[in-house]
């Protein structure tokens, strides 16, 4: 038998639905390897060893008993630590919430739960999921698994990393602008966006509501599909989450691509300046074509204002999101003369330079005088986004970009904050126009380092999306020179 920890989440499900493998072995193998790895990864905030393994042993003997044990029975899964689960810390890796717990699980934890997942522990993030490198962590530095020296992306780069390293099997993320898309390209994983609305946010802490979603990143995208399947759908607690019936999303992935139609950005390969990312990417398409799509080329003319609207968009609403974090009701509280006082001193020491560079940036563009000039025309041109991928959705059934401008850089090589900010440019348009998106591994550079690229497809049309993401890596995998299928050396 192959060893744990090479299996996917899918392969491990069904041998423990089968009996040939026990959820407490397959746990027991992940926390081993979580403590062989975290001091040079650091993935993880918080490890919950005793708890883990207490689940596993419940869904093992409920299997013994002749219950049926939930198509996630057994998998071990890591949890971005700005999504509740009930009676553990929430830090959002934030010294502001350092000794919060939670009360209650978030909607996706709850699914993964009743679906039989195995909660491992909270993984680092930037703090309140504000930045592009998860280096912006008030409590740890988190390292890629594929070269230690540089980042694994942010925000969620803790739950790419655990994935990645092979001590956790999925985790959960969550995407404002790219935070799962940009980490997975750089860990060499499949990172999922749902579409705004297909997964209920009920039990994460909001950065910018418009925009955040929750989803996973894993090691193929038949696990995308399974664990979407189980966290998908209508939440009466979540008035955002949307109605549409929950396909069985595994049963519809697809092995090639007849009949559809695959847009393509002609200036944004032609204008990388990494040519081994758009080679890779070039090299990606014409496989899908000849898996039998149609390649389009389409434009996208508002595109390039994405990162200009995202962070006067993204940074109003995390202004009034984090008003709540006011020293008196939960998390730090910094003790002053006066209740002004206190509210200065609290916010003061609580969050760190980023945060309060996008708090400052979204209150000032929210300010009576600078609302139209900065807010409202943000919003205008976000329209003009989504129709250009309207207009594009009409010619073509799917987008392909890249998705990061070059592989993963080196810790601290990047400390110019617009120059952060331009790591997302590929995975923000997508966002602003609540679609579906992924980033799928397609090759490595000449240094070894994992290349994604970014599919997209209208929100909602999850299946379309995995379908044929599906349908590429498969093809993908079966080049014994790409070499996909190898795992990090940490």
């Amino acid at each position: 038998m192959p060893d744990l920890l090479s299996l996917d989440a899918t392969e491990l499900a069904a041998r423990i639905a089968a009996g040939a493998v026990t959820a407490e072995a397959a746990t027991q193998a992940a926390l081993d390897r979580a403590k062989a790895t975290e001091a040079r990864v650091g993935a993880y905030l918080l490890l919950d060893e005793a708890g883990a393994l207490a689940a596993a042993r419940e869904i093992d003997a409920a299997r013994r008993a002749g219950k049926s044990p939930g198509p996630l029975a057994g998998v071990p899964v890591a949890i971005k630590d700005n999504i509740h689960v009930a009676g553990k810390p929430t830090t959002c890796a934030s010294r502001m919430l350092q000794g919060f717990v939670a009360g209650y699980d978030a909607t996706v934890t709850a699914r993964l739960k009743a679906a039989g997942a195995v909660i491992l522990g909270k993984t680092n993030l930037d703090e309140f999921a504000m930045g592009s490198s998860c280096e912006n962590s008030a409590l740890k530095q988190t390292r890629n698994p594929w070269d230690v020296s540089r980042v694994p992306g942010g925000s969620s780069g803790g739950s790419a990393a655990a994935v990645a390293a092979r001590s956790a099997y999925l985790s959960l993320g969550s995407d404002t602008g790219g935070s799962i898309r940009l980490p997975a390209s750089f860990t060499g994983l499949v990172g999922y966006k749902p579409g705004y609305g297909r997964v209920s946010r009920y039990g994460l802490v909001a950065f910018a509501s418009s925009l955040d979603q929750i989803g996973p990143f894993a090691r193929s995208v038949r696990d995308v599909a399974l664990s979407l399947k189980v966290m998908a759908g209508r939440d009466a607690m979540d008035s955002t989450s949307h109605p549409a019936p929950v396909p069985d999303y595994p049963a519809l992935l697809g092995n090639d691509l007849k009949g559809k139609r695959v847009g393509v950005v002609r200036e944004y390969l032609d204008k990388l300046p990494n040519r081994e990312v758009a080679g890779m990417c070039e090299s990606a398409i014409a496989r899908m074509k000849a898996l039998g799509a149609e390649i389009v080329e389409i434009t996208l003319p508002h595109a390039d204002y994405g990162v200009q609207v995202y962070y006067v968009v993204a940074s109003a609403e995390a202004s009034s999101n984090l008003a709540r974090f006011d020293g008196v009701r939960y998390g730090l509280r910094v003790p002053a003369d006066n209740g002004i006082a206190t509210y200065v001193a609290t916010r003061g020491g609580g969050f760190g330079p980023e945060v309060k560079r996008r708090i400052m940036l979204g209150t000032f563009a929210l300010s009576a005088g600078a609302y139209d000039e900065f807010y409202g025309r943000a919003a205008r041109v976000r329209t003009l986004i989504c129709r250009d991928f309207e207009q594009a959705f009409a010619r073509c059934d799917l987008i392909a970009t890249p998705c990061a401008p070059f592989p993963a850089f080196k810790a601290g090589e990047i400390s110019d904050p617009l120059s952060m900010y331009l790591c997302d440019i590929y995975t923000i348009p997508a966002s602003l126009a609540g679609l579906c998106a992924l980033s799928l591994p397609v090759g490595f550079d000449s240094a070894g380092l994992p290349i994604g690229m970014h599919l997209s497809a209208p929100a909602y049309h999850d299946e379309r999306l995995l379908s044929a993401a599906h349908a590429l890596e498969q093809n993908l995998r079966a080049d014994a020179a790409l070499n996909l299928n190898r795992a990090p050396a940490v």
